[in-house]
């Protein structure tokens, strides 16, 4: 059983940068597709990054060129690197894992398995 575990989310300022990283445990990040998700209150759980298990990163048009989504393989996580903070991306963010090789990596209905979520709060 895959698990995994979030951390970084925080509370920024808008134009700041913030680094999340998902410990991936029950497997290896090279068997994986690999996403992160965010929920704002009130809205769905929306598709922001993916990295299929033999691919390069996928990612939603309002995040492109400020974000970027890696596998550390030496670690066994996957990061998402945020620069450039809009108040618009407060959400909880959730990394998840597909065991099926997908090659569609924006679909939530792929993944297999999810983390708790972690909080980011950017203020205007």
């Amino acid at each position: 059983q895959v698990q995994l575990v979030e951390s970084g989310g925080g509370l920024v300022q808008a134009g700041d940068s913030l680094t999340l990283s998902c410990a991936v445990s029950g497997g290896t990040v090279n068997r994986y597709g690999l996403g992160w998700f965010r929920q704002a209150p009130g809205k769905e759980r929306e598709f922001v990054a993916g990295i299929p298990s033999g691919g390069l990163g996928t990612y939603a048009e309002s995040v492109k060129g400020r974000f970027v989504i890696s596998k550390d393989y030496a670690k066994n996580t996957v990061t998402l690197q945020m620069n450039g903070l809009k108040p618009e991306d407060t959400a909880v963010y959730y990394c998840a894992a597909d065991r099926h090789y997908s090659t569609d990596v924006t679909l939530r209905s792929v993944y297999d398995f999810w983390g708790q979520g972690t909080q980011v709060t950017v203020s205007s």
